[in-house]
């Protein structure tokens, strides 16, 4: 199994057309047939459904879709490491980061590195820890951003200079909006928006022993999708800080939780990776920079 033919593959079932898919691979439609009906009897499985005007996936097609996936940006990365090891001007860092206001601090250490390196570029997926810590053991990524506690046996970690703080983010003209601080007794009943990572970690733990008591009414992995929940008065909150407008004219604010409930950040990378020129100065950057904080 060829990656080039792999290509082949992610363009058709992107397209769902072969006749585009040939033109933007800038191949004969006849090869782009043949090299996919080669996949099919390499494998075994029908990859495709063909219809007049159209082409779909068949269950097995949409499994190789994501292996695929994996393995050409695989191929992508380990192709731009080699050629980074020559490129004193720069190379490629991929990055998988938690959504969270201290991210600044990574901004802040990319900033004088891609001065001194302008061909440097970056690469960033966004996600909970569970997402990104798979791609970075999968090696689809050199760096992740993770709020959980990572795991020393798997992961070098430097902590982030600032936690985040919880709190309550609700409609300005709501009853609740009129307290400095939100406590459990405010939160009982009402129906709260969080991320599942944060409602089995975070809360549950400060809650104790009446998170019982708490109703999640929906799980979002974004903030900024949630708070328009708020908005259209479907419930409340539960997030970190700065990461939802609730500036005057928004029509929201941010209460902090009581008693407080801060969770660290962590910038975690493979126990036993090996970087590339510009991953280790990134590295050396990231702690030069955070121990000056």
């Amino acid at each position: 199994m060829e990656i080039r033919t792999l290509r082949y593959f992610l363009a058709v079932a992107r397209e769902e057309n072969m006749t585009r898919a040939a033109e933007l691979l800038h191949v004969t439609q006849p090869t782009l047939s043949k090299a996919l009906k080669a996949l099919e009897d390499e494998l075994g499985k029908k990859l495709f459904t063909r219809h007049s005007f159209s082409i779909a996936l068949t269950e097995e097609g949409t499994l190789l879709r994501d292996r695929a996936e994996d393995l050409v940006t695989m191929a992508d990365k380990i192709e731009q490491e080699f050629l980074s090891l020559d490129d004193i001007a720069g190379g490629e860092l991929y990055f998988g980061l938690a959504e969270s206001y201290q991210i600044r601090y990574l901004a802040r250490a990319l900033h004088p590195l891609k001065a001194q390196y302008p061909g440097l570029k970056y690469h960033i997926t966004s996600g909970d820890t569970e997402q990104v810590t798979e791609k970075l053991d999968k090696g689809l990524l050199d760096f992740a951003v993770v709020c959980d506690t990572p795991n020393p046996k798997k992961y070098d970690s430097i902590v982030f200079p600032e936690g985040d703080i919880w709190g309550l983010i609700l409609p300005a003209n709501a009853p609740l909006a009129e307290k400095e601080s939100i406590q459990i007794d405010d939160l009982a009943g009402l129906a709260l928006f969080t991320s599942a990572q944060g409602w089995e970690g975070d809360i549950k733990a400060w809650a104790g022993e009446r998170f019982g008591e708490l109703h999640l009414e929906g799980s979002f992995r974004l903030a900024y999708n949630a708070s328009m929940f708020v908005r259209e008065g479907l419930g409340y909150q539960l997030s970190f800080q700065h990461l939802v407008d609730v500036s005057e004219h928004s029509g929201l604010v941010f209460r902090p939780l009581s008693p407080p409930l801060e969770t660290k950040l962590y910038l975690i990378w493979n126990r036993y990776q090996a970087f590339t020129p510009i991953g280790e100065r990134f590295l050396a950057q990231v702690k030069s920079s955070f121990s000056a904080t």
